[in-house]
């Protein structure tokens, strides 16, 4: 049977990425026979029009189904019966003998007047399409459908020159809704903002320009700006870039997707202005510098001024106090006006602020322009101050979000800020007991002139452990010494105040250098022994270095010992600079080697410089550079008076900022007068013990101190006699006139003498104990070639 002429309906998709699945078509006459066979058809079923036309279109069903939206099961020609167009599913045999799945539409046609060979007139058209294919495009076409109406991705399609072609629904929405007043406008004027993207940081219209050339898609650029539908709102977008291509494989445009990522961007921001602030914020150990540090970090990513007060006690690290009249200074100001950092700032009873600091919560004024946020600085449940966040017009309300990171930003702010104030209060007690321990105004002697200076490091370790000291001693003689303990704080400084000590009651004891610093070496070995033994922590200092001298101003000699400390500059009248050369020894604490002592001779008017390594230490140099400025410091000034050379030595050689204390001790040699000093050599025979009276007092009429003859007598007679009772070989007298009368007894033997209380029925013993009642000092020291024993008696005033 031969079929009739069909040609495919207008419309109908024979390929296509997008396009609906191919048609089969076929032409039926009233009593369903198939009349019409598409190439569709055939395509669909596997059977050629040869072998289906003439036949019953219900033959080819395997079993027939519902109609969409009807129960009744229905073949084609009851389709036909029923009227109009009519859609069903049905299982259609396909010629290899599988089951073929279609959607079927039939539609009835106008009678036409004219039939096949067999005189049937097409009275309808049946089109099928597989069912799955149809589904897909359905599917697809739903998809498309949704991106241009419903989908939250903003669709906007740009031509040449980047200017808007086409927007879907939720773009046109950003755009305001009136799609019409935007088109042809370009990229730049319709989101006007800033690109976040560093690698895309050209005009949004050239990247478009480029993808059209290159077919290059870019992905994820972020941009910042405001919607024309909400243009008090700044948001970030990231949005992403490809070429459209009409059917001939021309560009025709650049699609853009862009997703509101506001919430994500600022929640990343949020984190990184935390990170940010955890490692800048407590930097200073300054409460001042700490608050100055958290505007840094919020202004302007976060607030666009930050104001902190903080109450006045803290500043001056003291506890911090419940507040109740909200008096506060403040310490950060980054509002733009005149800086009122420094002063006072009260707030009122009832205010925001008053409301915040009472309740320990953050409160925000109404949401005016500009916006306040404040939020108090708590720690341990007391309120140390107030930061005040403030946004102008221009910038968003706070928000929880913004709320969260105001409150952990101040959280952190407040623990450092209480750290700063703890490590205040204790380094202002570490100076405190520093200065209470080191030595208020030094002693006027004849013996030299002396003047110093102590200059704390200005590091966050706090006080440390330098010292010195100017120690007269017995015949007019004077101890100098200079020592640094490691460490800082206030084990440092209590360590040195122990050692201050320590060197002051030995030398009283009129110990020679080197025998001085070997029994401080043992008591320090023994300090730290015993903070070992009670598993303390120590007390921040370990070991410690120090130079110990002696001058006699009437034999114009000097004796030192150095135990790891920097030898003094000596200068001698008319001669160079130099730095004494003594035995090495180690630091105290550190070691048991023996110390030794060099003698060194001082005219009169020489310049003697102690110092600690912190005087003449520079960053980046070498310490024989410092002590290359010194020298060249006392070559210049060695004319000047101790106090004006120890100002231009810390001129020359101090920086603003000194890593380690400095310590100085100037002194300028004095010798006594030969008229000052009366000596005598006397051989063992208890016969001289009158001349030794007689001679004393003779001279003491010389020197006008006749007052003074009895006393004297009666100090020579029992000092002279115990010498030649006890001793053997000549015996030594001297008579020392300075700022007191000094008696001294010089013998051979190293036999400590002491006083005692004698029995009545004994007829010696009292000598000792009448010197020590008719005099104000007495005592003894030993020397290699034996003992002094002496005595003082003060000078009648004037």
């Amino acid at each position: 049977m031969e079929g009739l002429p069909f040609t495919p309906p207008a419309g109908a998709d024979e390929g296509g990425h997008l396009g609906p699945p191919p048609a089969a078509f076929a032409l039926l006459a009233a009593d369903g026979v198939l009349v019409g066979w598409s190439r569709e058809a055939e395509a669909l079923l596997g059977y050629p029009a040869s072998q289906v036309l003439g036949r019953r279109a219900a033959d080819l069903l395997v079993a027939p189904h519902a109609d969409r939206g009807r129960s009744e099961e229905q073949r084609p020609d009851q389709l036909l019966r029923l009227g109009g167009a009519r859609s069903a599913v049905v299982d259609v045999r396909h010629r290899s003998g599988h089951t073929v799945r279609v959607a079927v539409t039939l539609r009835p046609l106008t009678p036409a007047s004219d039939g096949d060979s067999t005189g049937r007139v097409p009275s309808a058209v049946l089109m099928a399409t597989e069912l799955e294919g149809l589904r897909w495009w359905e599917t697809r076409q739903a998809m498309l459908q949704g991106l241009v109406t419903q989908s939250p991705v903003a669709l906007t399609i740009y031509g040449p020159g980047a200017r808007l072609l086409w927007a879907n629904a939720s773009s046109a929405r950003e755009l305001g809704g009136d799609l019409t007043a935007s088109l042809g406008r370009s990229m730049t004027e319709l989101f006007p903002g800033d690109v976040l993207t560093t690698q895309h940081l050209a005009p949004p219209e050239d990247f478009v320009r480029q993808i059209l050339e290159t077919g290059e898609p870019v992905i994820d650029v972020h941009f910042r700006g405001r919607a024309p539908a909400d243009p008090r709102r700044e948001r970030v977008w990231s949005s992403s870039y490809f070429r459209l291509l009409d059917g001939r494989g021309e560009p025709v445009g650049v699609c853009e997707q862009s997703i509101d990522v506001t919430d994500h961007y600022r929640a990343q921001q949020r984190l990184a202005l935390l990170a940010e602030a955890g490692a800048r914020i407590g930097a200073t150990l300054d409460p001042s510098g700490t608050a100055a540090e958290l505007a840094g970090i919020a202004v302007p990513q976060y607030a666009d001024a930050v104001l902190v007060d903080v109450a006045a006690e803290v500043l001056e690290g003291e506890e911090p106090k419940p507040l109740t009249a909200w008096d506060l200074v403040r310490v950060a100001d980054s509002d733009g006006e005149p800086s009122r950092v420094g002063e006072r700032v009260a707030y009122a009873a009832g205010s925001s602020q008053a409301e915040s600091l009472a309740g320990g919560r953050a409160t925000a004024d109404a949401v005016v322009a500009p916006t306040r946020l404040y939020v108090p600085l708590i720690v341990r449940g007391t309120p140390l101050g107030l930061v005040t966040f403030v946004r102008g017009e221009d910038s968003e309300p706070f928000d929880d979000g913004d709320r969260a990171v105001a409150e952990e930003l101040a959280s952190r702010t407040a623990v450092c800020i209480d750290n700063a104030r703890r490590y205040r209060r204790e380094r202002t007690a570490a100076f405190m007991l520093q200065r209470s321990l080191l030595p208020r105004s030094l002693p006027e002697l004849s013996a030299v002139e002396a003047a110093s200076r102590y200059l704390p490091a200005d590091s966050h370790l706090g006080a440390g452990g330098d010292w010195f000291d100017v120690i007269p001693l017995s015949g007019a003689r004077v101890g100098l010494v200079v020592g640094d303990v490691v460490g800082h704080g206030l084990g440092a400084a209590a360590t040195m105040g122990r050692l201050r000590a320590m060197v002051r009651t030995l030398a009283e004891l009129d110990l020679a250098p080197d025998e001085l610093l070997a029994r401080l070496n043992d008591q320090v070995g023994k300090d730290a022994s015993d903070q070992n033994v009670k598993g303390s922590e120590g007390s921040g200092a370990v070991g410690a270095t120090c130079v110990y001298g002696i001058y006699d101003p009437a034999s114009r000699t000097s004796t030192w010992s150095a135990a790891g400390h920097l030898p003094p500059a000596v200068v001698q009248p008319h001669g160079p600079v130099s730095f004494l050369r003594l035995p090495p020894g180690p630091p105290l604490g550190v070691g048991r080697l023996p110390y030794e002592a060099a003698e060194v001779a001082l005219a009169a008017g020489s310049l003697v410089v102690l110092f600690t390594d912190g005087l003449v230490e520079a960053r980046g140099q070498g310490i024989d550079v410092g002590l290359g400025r010194l020298a060249a410091v006392l070559g210049e000034q060695r004319g000047s008076s101790s106090e004006l050379l120890c100002a231009q030595i810390v001129a020359d050689l101090v920086s603003d900022h000194v890593r380690d204390d400095a310590t100085l001790l100037v002194v300028r040699t004095r010798a006594l007068d030969a008229r000052q000093v009366a000596a005598w050599e006397l051989p063992s025979d208890p016969a001289l013990v009158a001349r030794a009276r007689s001679m004393a007092t003779e001279q003491l009429g010389r020197w006008g101190l006749d007052d003074l003859a009895f006393t004297t007598e009666l100090v020579v007679s029992e000092l002279v006699t115990n010498a030649i009772r006890h001793a053997s070989g000549p015996i030594g007298l001297r008579l020392i006139r300075d700022r007191s009368l000094i008696c001294e007894v010089s013998d051979s033997q190293h036999t400590s003498p002491h006083a005692r209380y004698a029995g009545n029925d004994e007829e010696g013993g009292r000598g000792l104990f009448m010197v020590a009642q008719l005099t104000e000092h007495w005592g003894t020291r030993y020397m290699p070639t034996g003992k002094t024993i002496w005595a003082e008696q003060a000078l009648p005033v004037p």
